[in-house]
């Protein structure tokens, strides 16, 4: 945003510099979502309207939610430099254990996704340790990890899955909120979209202010504005979709708060300025008084407590814990981050682009199966996909540098 407005108050510049300048920056800053929408529009006309149907939308919500959940522990591993090989294994590993609690011990529902948290905590921390004390490459005690806690998996199932979970457990993937009215439309998402519309424009006005009084360089009134209309008719136009079917899924409702969430602690805490600055440079962040080896530790501890919630996720999904569970999950939560603009370098990366190039995937994935692609075929241009993301990541570093 500085070189566009920097443009703005330069003399010399010829109105055609400057629109050419707004244009490319707001390209790159917003490259992503845009690819968004073309996937979308292209989807939505190969399949004759089938993408974007209120049910369709569910569905995509329901199933990406647990690879949504990964990718935002993942970009954090990601934005420090590290990798997680494990998390599918251990969301797998977290499943099994949930069902034994639940199923064979009739364990209360909300103790036992308590105890199950705190067992993704747990072993977080016991790769976090070997990570950030002992110095072992995260890909190399990660990929232990992956093995060990899948094989963990097979042993506590003994080989057979365990269903089914109590109703209770089950809602937390496949029910929605209630409705206020019994209507066709569930009115009470609408309200919910409208009040989420006022928040959104009143704390985007808020923060520009802030901005301006510190004389920290902003976009342009129109820029502003047009994003403004732009977003806040996307989240309206999507929350009448989903009130035109059953309304806001539970998981929809606990993917928000933990945008909210991590964005917020990226963006504005301590924390989050350190985790950048240990990615960016590791030995400098040292030097400056970072605690880089508890930081990188609880990163590893965050990302154990997501994996378990994935694997929770899948299992209330499924209504069901089976030894081949998140199978691949790590790929797609990666694949997610650096197509959402992480740096494979590290030091780079958001949660919102995150869950943006968690869409992106998940859209390819429901789009080719709607036209009938075999899974060898969505495999291959997934990891195309994927290619082409890092490729144009490194292709941006070395013109920058």
């Amino acid at each position: 945003m500085q070189p566009q407005n920097q443009l703005q108050k330069t003399p010399g510049l010829n109105n055609d510099s400057i629109w050419k300048s707004v244009i490319q920056n707001n390209m790159r800053q917003y490259s992503m979502i845009i690819a968004l929408v073309f996937i979308m529009i292209l989807f939505q006309v190969l399949t004759d309207g089938l993408l974007l149907k209120p049910l369709n939308i569910t569905n995509l919500i329901l199933q990406n939610s647990y690879i949504l959940v990964l990718a935002i522990g993942m970009v954090l591993v990601i934005i420090t430099g590290h990798i997680d090989l494990s998390v599918g294994s251990v969301a797998a590993f977290v499943g099994a254990i949930s069902a034994i609690l639940m199923v064979n011990y009739e364990i209360p529902t909300f103790l036992a996704v308590i105890i199950s948290l705190l067992v993704g905590a747990i072993i977080g921390a016991w790769q976090g340790f070997w990570i950030a004390y002992v110095k072992i490459p995260a890909f190399i005690v990660t990929l232990a990890g992956m093995l060990l806690f899948r094989g963990a998996t097979m042993i506590v199932l003994e080989g057979k899955s365990i269903a089914p979970f109590p109703e209770s457990f089950q809602k937390i993937s496949s029910g929605f909120i209630p409705d206020i009215g019994s209507g066709s439309i569930h009115v009470l998402t609408l309200i919910i979209g409208f009040a989420l519309s006022i928040i959104y424009v009143f704390t985007q006005i808020k923060s520009r202010r802030t901005e301006k009084k510190y004389n920290v360089e902003v976009s342009s009134t129109g820029m502003f504005v047009l994003k403004l209309v732009g977003l806040v008719a996307i989240l309206n136009i999507f929350t009448y979709v989903l009130a035109t079917y059953e309304g806001i899924p539970n998981i929809l409702i606990i993917l928000g708060v933990l945008i909210i969430l991590y964005t917020f602690v990226t963006n504005k805490t301590k924390a989050g300025r350190h985790v950048y600055a240990i990615g960016g440079n590791e030995k400098a962040a040292q030097l400056s008084g970072i605690k880089t080896k508890r930081m990188t530790f609880w990163v590893f501890v965050n990302m154990g407590i997501l994996s378990a919630l994935s694997g929770l996720l899948f299992a209330a999904r499924l209504n069901a814990a089976t030894p081949k569970a998140g199978n691949l999950f790590e790929l797609d939560a990666i694949a997610a981050c650096f197509i959402g603009g992480a740096s494979a370098y590290g030091g780079i990366g958001t949660v919102p682009g995150a869950i943006i190039g968690g869409l992106v995937m998940g859209i390819m994935n429901n789009g080719m199966s709607l036209l009938g692609l075999g899974i060898d075929w969505q495999q291959g241009i997934k990891g195309l996909v994927l290619l082409l993301a890092v490729a144009f990541d490194i292709y941006n570093k070395n013109k920058a540098s």
